[in-house]
């Protein structure tokens, strides 16, 4: 695992100048406000000029500012309660509109992601999918409303789909126990990461299985289990998970697999429908 860039930073402050020192030691100790301010906000804080801080990300090895902020912002994000969440969001909010903000950096998020997501383990995921031989779907805390959406819509494509619930680490374990060669298990897993996640990663692997990751990085820790990963930008809003660019990376899943078993799938919801208007599931109105 490549180290976080806050650690990068602690082990070259010996060979920083005075001014960088200042903005590392504000980067690493500060975080909670720095890591989520302007480049110019960040100099007047420490007392050096907005170009000061900006070369320093460049000397760092990234293309500018933002991208050093969001490497922070990553390396920090595991690390804080939801208390320091909420006062991060007002220092990043204070003063604006709160809905433009939000929703704007919503789509910030799934731009980033599409720019940046693997197409490759995009295609494998869908084509490992399709020839399983059952689904296992898991997710914890504000990841479990994801692979509840995931669970829901898989079933009723396929009756080969099990969604696993993170209750006791025992009782995760007792629902993948047959779990094989022939099967995936899709892990959706964002900051705070979960170990039950990587537990079930972790035997799944073990079993043979195809591991499917749906994480924030391609360093996050389940990646040493994983046989694909799809990476999205996830950020917070407030104490909670914005988890926009994740779902809509799968809405993209669920319809390529719907177009590569076209033909069954009719079929399927043709049944469905038939039942849904016989026992009323939908109102007519």
């Amino acid at each position: 695992m490549e180290k976080d860039v806050l650690m990068q930073m602690t082990e070259l402050m010996p060979t920083f100048s005075k001014s960088q020192k200042k903005i590392a030691q504000a980067l690493i100790n500060d975080y909670q406000e720095a890591a989520y301010v302007t480049a110019s906000r960040l100099g007047a804080m420490v007392g050096v000029s907005e170009s000061t801080v900006v070369r320093f990300a460049c000397e760092l090895g990234f293309a500018g500012y933002p991208e050093l902020q969001r490497a922070v912002q990553k390396a920090v994000c595991n690390k804080m309660t939801p208390n320091q969440r909420i006062e991060a969001t007002e220092t990043r909010f204070a003063g604006g509109d709160i809905l433009k903000n939000v929703m704007m950096r919503d789509v910030e998020m799934i731009r980033y992601t599409l720019e940046n997501l693997d197409r490759a383990s995009f295609d494998n995921t869908v084509q490992s999918l399709l020839k399983a031989r059952r689904a296992y779907i898991i997710g914890a805390r504000s990841s479990a409303s994801l692979a509840s959406f995931f669970n829901f819509n898989l079933s009723l494509i396929s009756d080969h789909v099990k969604l696993v619930q993170p209750t006791s680490t025992s009782e995760v374990f007792e629902q993948m126990l047959d779990i094989g060669p022939e099967d995936v298990l899709f892990c959706i897993t964002f900051p705070r990461y979960s170990s039950k996640i990587l537990g079930a990663s972790n035997y799944a692997k073990a079993q043979g299985a195809t591991v499917i990751a749906l994480t924030d990085s391609v360093e996050a820790p389940i990646s040493k289990y994983a046989s694909y990963i799809l990476t999205a930008r996830s950020d917070m809003a407030s104490f909670v998970d914005t988890l926009t660019a994740p779902l809509s990376v799968l809405n993209a899943v669920l319809v390529a697999i719907v177009q590569g078993k076209r033909k069954d799938v009719k079929s399927r919801f043709d049944r469905l429908e038939s039942i849904w208007d016989q026992y009323n599931v939908y109102t007519k109105q």
